[in-house]
């Protein structure tokens, strides 16, 4: 990413995310994004949709984990 990725506040207080970041995230139109505060900063994280979480427990075991009760 170069310096010259970057993006003004409107008016109607919007901001614009640069082609090149788009691209290289796969970032589409519609899509959700949670603003996380960070320092002096903001970071930007797109929220996954029940889609996007398919499968991703797969092979997790629902057996022989630790319940409330076995915590120290």
């Amino acid at each position: 990413m170069a310096i010259k990725d970057t993006a003004k506040l409107s008016t109607k207080f919007q901001i614009s995310i640069p082609k090149a970041i788009r691209i290289a995230r796969q970032w589409r139109a519609g899509q959700v994004f949670a603003f996380i505060p960070k320092g002096d900063g903001m970071m930007l994280v797109p929220v996954p949709t029940v889609d996007d979480l398919a499968g991703l427990a797969r092979g997790a075991k629902p057996t022989d984990y630790r319940d409330r009760k076995d915590r120290v």
